[in-house]
């Protein structure tokens, strides 16, 4: 198996790139670099074309050396300065941007990154490991009615304001440092039987709130609507309700809550066109080989 497989397998690989219709004379940005699987099928279709690359992590930077052709540039950065960077080199306006953004495989598997349930290790989740704060900082630092606000807004956890109570006065008593320390926290307050769900809802909502996700990609939906060419194809794969509901009101309305603004003659006032009525899910040939496929939503637009 490719290297960059063993790195993350890319999800929706055929179904995203035939989105992008891929011109081979293009400029085309890939977001979510990671393990650079969809990165390579982009340059695969371009000749004269350039493909520009996005990652905050440190191993996808080291991932990417691989790559050797002339038409790639890869950029250490955050996607929500998808502008700021690609005029550095030159760019203004591209032909097609694709992001996914799942948490790689690599990330996952990383017991020391501190992403999965399933490993313990010291509590970080930061996706860049330069970053500040972390998710061992958060859980013991922050206020009760903050982690509650954190809780019941990014892990849509019911009996939040329980568990932030709960996690407050375990810290009282001795620093919480690891996934284990606090999945003991966590495993008292879950509902019977759906235990794994509850880590996964605290966890995503840590993780949310580490690395400032949803407030990152509505700063790069805005900036890719300015980025993108008329007749641009923007392809986006989110994986969980919070993301896939601001790209959907984001491409359907221009905006990410409320009505579509119109204006004095009824017309509606909106940058993006959706190509697609209904996300694109993946088959059940692929969740069988790629479980993490499961959960999976793209949605497509096209610049007006």
């Amino acid at each position: 198996m490719p290297a960059v497989m063993t790195y993350h397998r890319p999800v929706l690989l055929t179904q995203s790139i035939e989105a992008l219709q891929i011109k081979p004379d293009g400029t085309y940005v890939d977001l979510t670099f990671g393990g650079g699987g969809h990165s390579m099928a982009i340059l695969e279709n371009l000749k004269e074309g350039k493909l520009f690359a996005f990652d905050q992590d440190a191993d996808a930077e080291e991932n990417a050396r691989r790559i050797t052709s002339h038409a790639f540039r890869f950029i250490r950065s955050n996607f929500r300065f998808i502008d700021k960077f690609l005029k550095l080199h030159g760019v203004r306006q591209v032909d097609g941007i694709l992001a996914d953004l799942g948490v790689s495989s690599h990330q996952i598997d990383t017991p020391e990154r501190g992403f999965s349930t399933r490993f313990d290790g010291k509590l970080d989740m930061r996706m860049d490991k330069a970053a500040g704060k972390s998710a061992y900082q958060m859980i013991n630092k922050y206020a009760e009615e903050d982690l509650h606000k954190i809780f019941g807004m990014y892990g849509e956890i019911r009996n939040a304001k329980t568990l932030a109570a709960a996690i407050v006065k375990a810290r009282s008593e001795k620093t919480i440092k690891t996934n284990d320390d606090l999945k003991a926290i966590l495993y008292k307050l879950a509902p019977r039987n759906r235990e794994f769900k509850y880590f996964a809802q605290a966890f995503q909502a840590l993780r949310i709130e580490v690395n400032e996700e949803l407030e990152a990609l509505k700063e790069m939906l805005v900036r890719c609507v300015n980025v993108l060419k008329p007749g641009g194809r923007l392809v986006v794969l989110s994986y969980h309700s919070l993301e896939d509901r601001l790209v959907k009101n984001f491409i359907n309305k221009g905006k990410f809550s409320g009505e579509v603004e119109k204006d004095l003659y009824g017309n509606e006032i909106k940058p993006l066109k959706s190509i697609t009525r209904k996300p694109v899910l993946a088959d059940a040939r692929e969740i069988a080989a790629n479980t993490r496929a499961r959960s999976a939503k793209m949605r497509v637009a096209e610049r007006l």
